[in-house]
């Protein structure tokens, strides 16, 4: 299983995202994910830099593979427009840009006051979208009148060699349905080997790729804290992350979640084996691809602790 760096948009001002990516790229990791969103999902995290800027900042100063976690090209921005956006990082980093796509949340995708349907429809907002994207990305003049999205005599003219491949992010039976039947492979947050099964099962190709969040620090109780303090959304269970609008709502929803809840979830402190064997229940899941994510500023400490302790063993 190879092992990425993740760049939270939600923490990270885009300037550091860009040192930061740099430092993985020197530290050993194959590839960099960064996530996409309009808001953070708590104010703690503070930030929401535009993904495009930041990747293609890394497009230009990283050999390594790039890619978002995850773009919702439904809603809040054109599929047309993003397509645009993706072939453009493509171009500028050939053969290394995957695109990472879901359905996405209310609490990126209400912003322009266009309502937030219920799942079936987003799905099928998804799958219509990902059609134009692949559409536009032909570099012909391409139209289309769906029953979502219009699109008229458009044609791109920066393109790269090959489409970008196109992962589809699933947490539910219908979603992970959809990833194997219009992906170029599967995106998840979870080790839970039966969504893996399940897009197997449902013919899915192409790589498993996944997030793990990790919050190393060498008190290990100040590391447990400091990802509670951050992430405490992580305990938010259910719908709530695609329904809630506001990070005051998940602040809200949050309230009841524990130290130890958020511990049960993200691997914390200076112990190298609790991540080792956070790592590896993913590798067990089936995932071929992990994008490490580190909570909290000290990001330098991170990539040596990863270099001398956990890189050798995985």
């Amino acid at each position: 299983m190879k092992i990425g760096y993740s760049l939270s948009s939600e923490e990270m001002n885009p300037t550091d995202m860009v040192r930061w990516g740099q430092q993985a790229e020197d530290a050993g990791f194959f590839g960099i994910a960064v996530s996409d969103h309009f808001h953070p999902w708590t104010n703690r995290q503070g930030q929401s830099p535009f993904v495009w800027n930041v990747l293609g900042a890394l497009a230009a100063t990283t050999n390594v593979r790039i890619g978002t976690s995850v773009t919702c090209p439904t809603i809040r921005i054109h599929p047309a427009v993003i397509a645009q956006a993706a072939a453009t990082t493509a171009a500028m980093a050939p053969g290394r840009f995957f695109f990472g796509v879901g359905s996405g949340e209310n609490l990126n995708e209400h912003i322009l006051g266009d309502r937030w349907p219920e799942t079936d429809v987003r799905l099928d907002m998804l799958r219509e979208s990902i059609e134009v994207m692949r559409g536009m990305w032909t570099g012909d003049q391409y139209s289309h009148h769906g029953e979502h999205y219009t699109v008229e005599r458009a044609q791109l003219y920066t393109l790269p060699d090959e489409p970008p491949p196109v992962i589809v992010s699933g947490f539910g039976p219908k979603a992970v349905k959809l990833a194997a039947e219009i992906g170029d492979g599967y995106f998840g947050t979870s080790p839970e080997k039966e969504l893996l099964d399940s897009f197997d099962q449902a013919g899915g190709k192409g790589p498993k790729m996944a997030l793990m969040k990790v919050c190393w620090g060498p008190d290990e109780d100040a590391a447990r804290k400091l990802a509670h303090e951050i992430w405490p959304n992580v305990g938010v269970s259910g719908e709530l992350s695609q329904e809630l609008p506001m990070p005051a709502h998940f602040e809200q929803a949050s309230e009841n979640v524990s130290v130890d809840d958020v511990a049960q979830a993200i691997s914390a402190g200076p112990d190298p084996k609790v991540h080792l064997d956070s790592v590896k229940q993913y590798e067990e899941a089936g995932y071929d691809e992990v994008f490490v994510q580190q909570i909290g500023p000290d990001q330098e400490g991170f990539f040596k602790f990863w270099t001398n302790e956990i890189a050798p063993n995985v």
